[in-house]
């Protein structure tokens, strides 16, 4: 996962979660549900770059296990 993307993830739940308390000790129901969705947002971020990262590393592996030479690293 790029740090780039690791920062915002964890800037989306760290945001919902604020938005979430603050909603809860206001009784503000509006803000509570956006910092559920805001937490929501973070976490499938998270997910989905979980993803693209294993995938590069069983392409990796499958490049190590049949000779692949277009792997990225290898790439001039």
């Amino acid at each position: 996962m790029g740090l780039d993307d690791r920062i915002s993830a964890k800037a989306d739940k760290l945001k919902g979660s604020a938005k979430e308390t603050y909603g809860k000790a206001t009784d503000d129901e509006s803000a509570v549900a956006e910092g559920k969705a805001d937490q929501a947002k973070g976490e499938t971020k998270e997910a989905f770059e979980d993803v693209k990262d294993r995938a590069k590393e069983l392409k990796d592996d499958l490049a190590d296990k049949f000779g692949d030479s277009n792997r990225d690293d290898e790439r001039g």
